[in-house]
């Protein structure tokens, strides 16, 4: 949890609730929570790597789609990885897990702590 403000967010959710919800539409639900939370750290964290994860995930997809023949096995590949990163990462959230995935996890931490005020 938070150490600063422990459970209070800008949205009046719950942090584990606002930080489940940041994976819910995918990159979408993590712009808007991180537009709409501008304190609490756990739920900017999580919106950040929502943002990063599945933008990402969302841009290859589009580019692999692209492709002849590459794209028919990438595509499904790219759908059950973002499937299945939806699910674990929705349910860390909401168990108040402040679970990092590699390198994204990093920059999303990073950038969560860049803007959070000093106490």
């Amino acid at each position: 949890m938070n150490e600063t403000t422990p459970d209070k967010t800008s949205t009046g959710l719950r942090e584990n609730q606002a930080g489940g919800l940041c994976y819910l539409f995918g990159w979408i639900s993590g712009l808007v929570f991180l537009l709409l939370e501008q304190k609490n750290s756990f739920v900017r964290f999580h919106a950040w790597q929502s943002l990063l994860t599945f933008g990402a995930l969302s841009v290859i997809a589009v580019f692999a789609g692209w492709l002849p023949v590459l794209g028919n096995l990438v595509v499904p590949l790219v759908s059950l990885v973002t499937f299945v990163l939806w699910i674990v990462l929705m349910i860390k959230a909401f168990k108040g897990e402040r679970y990092r995935l590699p390198i994204v996890g990093d920059i999303a931490e990073d950038w969560t702590n860049r803007n959070q005020p000093r106490t």
